[in-house]
């Protein structure tokens, strides 16, 4: 029944943004505004939001935030490993490595993970806002090992990487309006009533209309031909990545609830921000969006495996 409860509602509406896009009932255009809107207008509002109303303590999430990271590195050298073995080389290499680790935690985590009540975790920290301050320096991570997985598949380790790479960061506006949040919040400042309810209503947008996103962008992907390379990537993102999500957390000690925040963030499909850097740092963009589309079906098993645990 859990699976139901979470899991189906999720990707129901991932469903229906890829029908409503098959049909033509709404345009490519549409969606791709869509999902501009919840990029740079939706998440912001419901991460700073949700941070800005209080900062929980950083020492009750320091475990899940161990456990994503290194997750993260061994899912960075694990996909360079594979994209060797496979003969990848260039730019191809490092849309292979950003599929294989970058989730979409924002607009399939969340959803998920805001399924489950809401109960408090190891560190005293409810699940539900535990999650909300993991994605800020996970999503940091992610744009920065994103971009230079992909410059240095094409080029040298230098200081030519660096502008880049902030650039990349300054432009991410869910990150941006994680640390405002942060900030915000760790100076004592309190929002007026008002502007929370504001901001409240826009950041309800976000989640079901990065939803429609993702199934929009499985439409666009091309899934019948090429599919192997992209498969292995969405494997190792959607499969791979979990189980090592469970044996990291074991090891460092998580309790059930715990375990499965970081397992779910883990099972998670690609980000499809992967695709926007893939293209603009000359990657193998049709491979990005395959991976996300692949990504996208593989992690329905997972997850549903996950929630049901």
């Amino acid at each position: 029944m859990i699976i139901l409860d979470t899991i189906v509602p999720v990707f129901l509406v991932v469903a229906l943004g890829a029908w409503l896009q098959r049909s033509g009932f709404l345009s490519a255009g549409f969606l791709k505004e869509a999902n501009h809107l919840t990029y740079w207008v939706g998440l912001p509002a419901l991460f700073f939001g949700q941070l800005a109303a209080g900062l929980p303590s950083m020492a009750g999430v320091k475990a899940l935030l161990g456990v994503m990271l290194m997750i993260t590195g061994l899912m960075i050298v694990t996909g360079f490993v594979v994209a060797r073995l496979l003969g990848l080389r260039g730019g191809v290499t490092g849309t292979f490595i950003q599929g294989s680790f970058r989730g979409n935690l924002a607009f399939v985590g969340l959803p998920v993970i805001f399924g489950l009540p809401d109960l408090p975790l190891m560190g005293g920290v409810n699940l539900h806002s535990a999650a909300v301050i993991v994605i800020a320096p996970v999503m940091l991570v992610y744009n920065v090992m994103g971009v230079g997985v992909l410059l240095a598949s094409q080029h040298k380790f230098g200081w030519a990487m660096v502008g880049p790479m902030l650039k990349q960061l300054a432009l991410t506006p869910p990150l941006v309006a994680i640390a405002a949040g942060m900030l915000f919040s760790a100076l004592g400042w309190h929002l007026p009533v008002f502007a929370g309810r504001t901001l409240a209503a826009v950041g309800e947008m976000a989640l079901p209309l990065g939803l429609l996103g993702v199934g929009g962008a499985m439409v666009t992907s091309n899934l019948a031909t090429g599919w192997r390379l992209p498969f292995g990537s969405a494997l190792l993102k959607t499969m791979l990545a979990p189980v090592l999500a469970y044996l990291c957390g074991r090891w460092w000690g998580l309790d059930d609830l715990s375990l499965k925040l970081v397992m779910i963030f883990a099972a998670c499909p690609t980000a499809i921000i992967s695709y926007t850097v893939a293209l603009a740092l000359k990657g193998d963009d049709k491979l990005a969006s395959s991976i996300i589309g692949i990504s996208v079906l593989t992690s329905i098993v997972s997850l549903a495996i996950i929630v049901s645990l």
